[in-house]
């Protein structure tokens, strides 16, 4: 689908501008000089053509206590729908790719903290039929999007009785009518301005990174995603990683675990209209630090990519 002006202003607005208010599409609209009815209207377009997955919050896991980390699996290609329709089933996996590589199964798995992840892991491995299985847990988080972590790792936040409600109440396709907020405060027996004031609180302590739209970045004409992992000594990630948040073709950014089977340590994604245009930041990159041992792995099947639902 080809987008027009007001409809790539709407989207970069329902992406990382979401209003937190009582009538969002009606600011939305004032935004952009059309009628909420009218921005609902674009936004049924946008979700009917695939480019908007669903409008909610991005948690942040470590905040809500969960274990999470990228389960790395080899697997035959006769494995692929087999292991595609475990992935979709599990409610802890948000993110799974086929990618260009013998290891070909990439995935992120989340848990609550009382579970043993090592254990889910090699169930899965088990179920699927893993010919290699290992995961890479973050050491160092750097960006997820437009934030910006500084390296550091999140701690699990202390949430009260009515915190989690919200919490709870918050993950779901954001209804498209004139107060959608308003129905979710009414199931919580509270007003919506209340209701509203703890989201608003829930961002400004880091449990809720954004609230806004997922967005299918291949529908809107950036077909190569590829996946870059360089190997770099310790003591020259942290400036590697601060040239990576810094280009806009760059969504993600971590320093991982290593293993035996995978030496590479920094990972970044990044997003392009071609691959050549992904290869070619990875080359500036690997130029402009020194880092020449890297690898892409390009995305080929984008197996799931859903919003993982955290009970708290």
């Amino acid at each position: 689908m080809k987008l027009n002006r007001l409809e790539t202003r709407l989207l970069d607005l329902v992406q990382a501008e979401f209003p937190l208010s009582g009538e969002p599409y009606a600011e939305l609209g004032r935004r952009l000089g059309i009628s909420q009815d009218e921005v609902i209207e674009h936004i049924k377009k946008l979700e009917a053509a695939g480019i908007v997955r669903e409008i909610g919050p991005v948690l942040d896991s470590r905040c809500l206590g969960y274990q999470t980390t990228l389960v790395v699996m080899k697997i035959s290609q006769d494995y692929l729908d087999k292991a595609s329709k475990i992935i979709n089933e599990h409610p802890g996996i948000s993110h799974g790719y086929e990618r260009e590589h013998q290891l070909n199964l990439w995935f992120t798995l989340s848990l609550p903290p009382q579970a043993d992840l090592e254990a889910e892991v090699q169930r899965l491995s088990q179920a699927i039929g893993a010919e290699a299985v290992f995961s890479l847990p973050v050491l160092k988080q750097f960006k997820i999007g437009t934030h910006l972590g500084g390296g550091t790792l999140p701690s699990p936040v202390e949430l009260s009785a009515i915190e989690r409600r919200v919490i709870n109440e918050l993950q779901q396709d954001l209804p498209l009518t004139s107060a959608p907020f308003g129905q979710m405060a009414a199931r919580l027996n509270m007003g919506v301005a209340e209701f509203l004031a703890r989201c608003q609180s829930l961002l400004q302590r880091g449990v809720m990174r954004r609230f806004g739209a997922s967005v299918n970045h291949r529908e809107v004409g950036f077909r190569a995603n590829a996946m870059a992992c360089w190997v770099a000594p310790p003591e020259m990630v942290d400036a590697a990683a601060q040239k990576l948040v810094n280009l806009g073709e760059v969504s993600h950014c971590y320093e991982r675990k290593t293993n035996p089977l995978w030496q590479y340590n920094l990972f970044a994604m990044i997003h392009g209209h071609t691959r050549e245009a992904c290869q070619e930041v990875a080359e500036r990159v690997s130029r402009e630090t020194g880092l020449e041992d890297y690898v892409l792995l390009f995305s080929t099947r984008e197996i799931k990519k859903k919003r993982v639902r955290y009970l708290v």
